[in-house]
């Protein structure tokens, strides 16, 4: 309690400074937006998202300070705490929702209108809000000295850094710039294929490749060597143990859910054939088992949490000190009954009385858990996919139970799913931002605002860029292959109607516990196997990368500290340039250009009709290689980089 006590913000409470302004607010907006849509593009491509906290802060101090010649680590703040907000919407939206937009091509119904996933996306991340805020004197001035939240001590970090002057915001320009240009390169004007693959004829069933991409490069680095190469261990596991098998001892057999034998599967589509029709559906039982895993471990300190946050839930001394003030109470128990009852009326949602019931009771309890475990173990390992998995299992049952089956069950348990994914992502973000605002003395009331309009702001824009994506490419294809959301939909249809490959889907689960009694981190590893390995492998050189410095005996320690935080902010650059440069190729994608197709089609010929060369598959692999070979030097470069003090 003494550190509580004896703790002095940055910025005093008896000193105002501007934060909710008409810039922070604006500029906080387009980067909700910006690193929305980024990330919604990103986890549809590779099922995980990033963090925006921290690029968000380093962006709105490049403008703030360096362009409009403005000095105030508050309003930067507020950018950071309204921009980051659009990260855990899109992430708790592409988890889920895109398993409509599949159902409806299924069967022939109508996709789900932009209204609705605006809607879900609002009361989902404004639940997440309002459920947090009574626990921030418990959680965030209470326990300071108790409870880290790394990512949020992080952001303050960066941001009281920025007082002191340097360049950091040019690094995630220069990420941003670099990586917008060289995916417009590879998949705009397609001049070289951004996905290269060998096939491997004398060991038959597999295969090994890479998605030469900027983003992957970057998630990579900033998930570190540890992470990237549990993922590519699940990738090995399925291209080249389990794909081999199949094709060793399936050869002449029809195995469903094919329906031709494994040997002509392989003769037609080769080992990409195999993955997509056994090892995803292995993969998805891996990682389903290692969500309730993670969450059954994290049992004793959920409800342990639970406990402790209640003690301190909406308590605290009352004053008037501007860095002690949160929204009121009433206005935050009229919202929740107001959004839980929108939930049930409201006719473009398909919940009924149940169901929103089951929001409030699963979103209040998870709201929770997420809120204390984000301070103890970071965002990056919050089991949400854990948590909305277990909602899933339980919905789906609860609904059928009840006589809701079918289309109708599937649809009410993937959205009540949706909802209650949205709120712990948000909840969690608001937790860290919270504690940024505490080390930096920001006024709560006015950061709970904030949040609430970069939900807003992130849920009116997130149905446009899903709708988008699928117009362009569509989910469960190779360009956008939407693995958390499959994954959703492959559990609701096995509770529900039970058409599941369930020999595969238990090989998977029992793959996962053979991990977990081994000790390892079963969700990277269950999740490099369920994605294709072109995935893994290009996150693998990040983390090399990142584990070349963490070596490196020549840097002292703070050395390192500058060198990998100009990594992340370089890395983070990498992927919001490729998610906005993907967003605008989906628009290319679906422009009309009259008999030449699509203006995307028109712009992706370009170079291969001037250039024959270039549509050669060998000679594109060995330049796309090259490419993403000049592009990790990049990033070495970016890394070493010196800032130039004020």
């Amino acid at each position: 309690m003494s550190e509580k006590k004896d703790f002095k913000p940055f910025v005093p409470a008896n000193k105002t400074l501007p934060e909710f302004t008409a810039t922070s607010i604006i500029l906080g907006i387009v980067l909700a937006v910006v690193f929305g849509g980024a990330n919604a593009y990103l986890g549809l491509r590779v099922g995980m998202t990033v963090s925006a906290s921290i690029p968000a802060a380093v962006i709105s101090m490049g403008i703030i300070r360096k362009i409009l010649k403005k000095d105030s680590i508050l309003e930067n703040n507020m950018v950071q705490t309204i921009g980051s907000a659009g990260e855990s919407v899109a992430a708790g939206a592409i988890f889920t929702l895109p398993a409509l937009f599949l159902w409806a091509t299924e069967w022939g119904t109508s996709k789900p209108s932009l209204l609705e996933i605006a809607v879900i996306a609002f009361i989902g991340g404004t639940l997440g809000i309002l459920f947090m805020v009574p626990l921030r004197k418990a959680l965030i001035v209470q326990e300071h000295g108790t409870l880290p939240y790394p990512e949020g001590q992080a952001c303050a970090e960066v941001l009281m850094a920025g007082e002191e002057g340097g360049d950091k915001a040019s690094v995630v320009f220069a990420g941003l710039g670099i990586s917008a240009a060289y995916k417009f390169i590879t998949d705009g004007l397609l001049a070289f294929p951004s996905e290269v693959h060998y096939e491997i004829p004398a060991y038959k069933g597999s295969g090994v490749g890479m998605d030469v991409l900027p983003a992957l490069l970057g998630v990579g680095y900033i998930c570190g060597p540890k992470i990237s190469s549990y993922l590519f261990c699940g990738g090995i596991l399925g291209w080249f143990v389990l794909m081999p098998l199949i094709a060793l001892f399936g050869a002449n057999i029809v195995l469903f859910p094919a329906d031709v034998t494994v040997a002509e599967l392989y003769a037609e589509g080769g080992s990409s054939a195999i993955w997509s029709n056994y090892i995803r559906y292995i993969g998805a039982g891996a990682v389903a088992c290692g969500g309730v895993l993670s969450l059954v471990k994290s049992l004793p300190l959920i409800i342990k949490t639970f406990k402790e946050a209640m003690k301190g839930f909406g308590k605290g001394e009352l004053t008037d000190e501007r860095t002690n003030q949160d929204l009121n109470m009433k206005v935050i128990l009229i919202g929740v009954v107001i959004l839980a009852l929108a939930l049930w009326i409201v006719p473009v949602i398909p919940i009924n009385f149940f169901g929103a019931l089951l929001v409030v009771l699963f979103g209040f309890f998870f709201a929770t858990v997420s809120s204390r475990m984000v301070g103890l173990v970071g965002s990056s390992n919050n089991p949400v996919s854990g948590m909305t998995i277990a909602t899933l299992l339980v919905s789906s049952f609860v609904l059928k139970a009840t006589g809701i089956i079918g289309q109708a069950g599937m649809t009410a348990a993937i959205t009540i799913g949706g909802v209650i994914c949205i709120i712990a992502a948000i909840a969690g973000d608001t937790s860290q931002d919270l504690k940024t605002g505490y080390i930096l003395g920001a006024t709560p009331k006015r950061q709970q605002i904030g949040e609430i309009i970069g939900v807003l702001a992130s849920s009116l824009a997130i149905g446009g860029v899903l709708y988008l994506l699928d117009m362009a490419w569509g989910y469960g294809k190779t360009q956008l292959p939407a693995p958390q959301a499959t994954l959703m939909k492959m559990i609701v249809e096995g509770v529900m109607g039970g058409n599941l490959p369930w020999t595969l889907v238990g090989i998977g689960a029992f793959i996962a516990i053979i991990i977990e009694i081994l000790g390892i981190p079963v969700l990277p590893v269950a999740i490099g196997l369920y994605l294709p390995i072109h995935l893994s492998t290009p996150m693998m050189v990040g983390g090399i990368v990142k584990m070349i410095i963490e070596k490196k005996k020549s840097l002292s320690e703070k050395e390192r500290k500058d060198v990998d935080e100009n990594g992340i902010l370089y890395s983070s650059g990498l992927i919001a340039g490729e998610g906005m440069v993907g967003i605008i190729l989906a628009f290319l994608a679906v422009i009309p250009a009259g008999k030449e197709g699509t203006v995307g089609d028109v712009v992706g010929g370009f170079l291969p009709g001037m250039i024959p060369a270039l549509a050669d598959v060998n000679v594109g692999n060995i330049i796309g290689l090259t490419a993403f070979a000049l592009l990790t030097l990049s990033l070495w470069k970016f890394c070493f980089r010196k800032g130039k003090a004020k």
